[in-house]
């Protein structure tokens, strides 16, 4: 299962280049549901995100999709997805919190960011995989004002779909680019993950002088 989905994702363009060409236009429904779901459905952070959006738009650059189709339409998926786990963070985030398959490793994590980003959170965690899937979901559960959130939401779904998408339609066509692919998509998942490795350190190393404090 782990290998098929790190094979999924580091190979995600072709993949989604075999999909367009044997499936046509239900190429636009597939990319739907993934982002829906792994910006709605809080047991789905680990479906991809940011290298997926690059991809896209380096595959709407050789024409197997229209990126004025595609970029509109994932927009709608993110933001859609971001409201409906925000209402379940809000009517159902009590009970999922006390089930045993829920991961409060990730929750501890993602309100973490909320606390040192506020509700810019909400944009910022799109560029972060794994908080990006829960940040929605805890906005709801400690009842953010949703008027608030929307706002958010709409912006940060707005910005990360057309930043990644727009960015893969120029540069994924860049033969460097286009032939060390899978680089690039291992150099996204670094780079999004950063803020999350760096905030565990620094967690780590306050416990550790908070512990040597209390020692002394």
């Amino acid at each position: 299962m782990i290998s098929q989905l790190l094979d999924f994702i580091f190979h995600i363009d072709k993949h989604l280049q075999t999909f367009a060409l044997e499936h046509g236009a239900l190429i636009y429904g597939l990319l739907f549901a993934i982002i829906f779901c792994e910006t709605g459905l809080v047991v789905m952070p680990f479906l991809p995100g940011d290298s997926l959006l690059f991809a896209v738009g380096a595959l709407a650059a050789q024409g197997l999709m229209r990126i004025e189709l595609v970029i509109p339409l994932l927009m709608c998926a993110a933001i859609i997805g971001d409201n409906l786990n925000y209402w379940i963070g809000r009517k159902a985030g009590g009970w999922i919190v006390n089930q045993r398959w829920f991961k409060r490793d990730y929750l501890a994590k993602t309100e973490a960011f909320f606390v040192k980003h506020g509700g810019k959170a909400i944009i910022l965690a799109r560029f972060v995989p794994i908080v990006r899937t829960f940040a929605p979901f805890t906005a709801g559960f400690g009842r953010m004002d949703y008027r608030r959130f929307l706002c958010y939401s709409l912006g940060g779904g707005l910005f990360w779909v057309l930043s990644f998408s727009i960015a893969g339609y120029f540069l994924g066509s860049i033969p460097i680019i286009k032939n060390n692919i899978k680089l690039v998509f291992l150099l996204i998942i670094i780079v999004s993950i950063l803020p999350i490795v760096i905030e565990v350190i620094k967690h780590r190393a306050e416990a550790r002088r908070g512990r040597q404090g209390g020692a002394d």
